[in-house]
């Protein structure tokens, strides 16, 4: 165990390349380690390994076994970790030479004319909501565009976005960015979480993840406690769960009113509209233990346990039901992401597996040929899916007018692909 003041650290990645290297003060928790690799890789999330074990952002420094070495092993997560999928009916992709494409509906942020010249170059991630999107660059600056009241406008907070953001996080209509310092910063709606001012003291410093649902915001701070604000309906009031909020939170996501977070045990705790997914009493044994991710979509949700299972709830037509595929779900699932009404599950030898609403994506028959290996990573908006493959092209389904047609941009997106929004 740590027990000088100063612990001596190297962050190095699964490529062997050095992230950050430093002494910290062994009174300190592993949030500082993150934030370092943020600032590294801004717009990037990662989760932070010694050997086999996963440090979180609340663990103590002087916890860590330097009978196994210095060495802190970065594992860079997609940016789009499907915590819940866009409302937007476009999509954005991001190039490898930091360059933004955008198809989908005209009128959801798919034209970025207005910023063209800002998103030529430099883009390391982008965030989207109902009819706007938001751009973190390799200078850690924001760029914003789409409809002004859903934040396409961040002139009101532009002299806080010009630098330091690490990461975005959308609802709806509004958007909330970390900053290096752990301080929050919100725009868009006011009622639907834009205006933190009500909790605003306790986003200062310390928020080390933000997630979003339909009309609110949760943020979990360095100490595994949650903070959440917006329209209360919708999870914006957690009194009713916030005995089990205080502490051990290491990751939220939402769905359209609800919000669902893991616990370090791997526990869930879920809050919000009971009929969405926050009464998950159905299905509770399944989640008292070894949940390593959730993703939420409009009215269900999916968990991943450790053994590669896959555990659902929520609306029934949305994917809550997921008995149609469930000799398909009992392991070797690495990811899975909602979009309005359906879910889509890498597998790990890269085979895609769809259920849900036919209409929005559940179906993946029409591509269910370029979808049997080498898949990477899927991204939902509300009406359909983009895959990545390992070839850095894209596969897109669902609904046509919703970005399930990528037929216009597909010689755009035949390879170089490196995110999709």
């Amino acid at each position: 165990m740590a027990t000088s003041s100063g612990i001596y650290l190297e962050l190095v990645d699964l490529s062997g390349h050095v992230v950050a290297t430093g002494t910290w003060n062994s009174t300190l928790r592993a949030n500082c380690l993150y934030q370092c690799a943020h600032l590294a890789k801004p717009g990037h999330r990662c989760r932070l390994l010694q050997g086999s074990w996963e440090i979180t952002p609340i663990t103590p420094l002087a916890a860590l076994d330097l009978h196994l070495g210095t060495c802190i092993q970065v594992v860079w997560l997609p940016n789009s970790a499907a915590d819940r999928p866009s409302r937007s009916q476009a999509f954005v992709a991001i190039k490898a030479d930091g360059s933004v494409v955008t198809w989908g509906g005209a009128g959801c942020g798919v034209f970025s004319s207005a910023v063209a010249p800002l998103l030529t170059g430099g883009v390391v991630k982008v965030c989207g909501n109902y009819n706007a999107f938001a751009a973190i660059k390799a200078d850690a600056s924001v760029v914003t565009w789409g409809d002004a009241g859903c934040g396409g406008d961040s002139s009101a907070v532009a002299p806080l976005l010009t630098g330091g953001v690490v990461e975005i996080c959308g609802n709806d209509q509004a958007f909330a960015a970390i900053k290096a310092d752990g301080s929050v910063v919100t725009w868009g709606d006011a009622d639907c979480g834009g205006n933190s001012s009500a909790v605003a003291p306790l986003l200062t410093d310390g928020v080390v993840q933000v997630c979003g649902n339909e009309g609110s915001f949760a943020a979990i701070k360095a100490d595994g406690s949650v903070v959440t604000w917006g329209y209360a309906g919708c999870g914006g009031d957690s009194s009713a769960v916030a005995p089990l909020l205080t502490d051990g939170v290491v990751h939220v996501s939402g769905n359209e009113g609800v919000f669902a977070a893991i616990k370090a045990d791997g526990s869930v705790v879920t809050w919000g509209d009971a009929d969405c997914g926050g009464d998950s009493s159905a299905v509770a044994p399944l989640l008292t233990e070894g949940v390593v991710q959730i993703c939420g979509n409009e009215g269900a949700f999916a968990a991943i346990k450790a053994d590669g299972s896959v555990v659902t709830w929520g609306v029934a037509d949305c994917g809550g039901n997921s008995s149609a595929v469930d000799l398909l779900l009992t392991d070797g699932v690495v990811q899975a992401c909602g979009n309005g009404n359906a879910f889509a599950a890498i597998k790990a030898d890269g085979s895609v597996v769809t259920w849900g609403y036919a209409g929005g994506g559940g179906d993946s028959s029409a591509v269910a040929a370029l979808l049997t290996e080498g898949t990477v990573h899927v991204c939902g908006n509300y009406y359909a899916f983009a895959a990545i493959k390992a070839d850095g092209s894209v596969v897109t389904w669902g609904y046509a007018g919703g970005g399930g047609d990528s037929s216009a941009v597909a010689a755009l997106l035949t390879e170089g692909v490196v995110q999709v929004c």
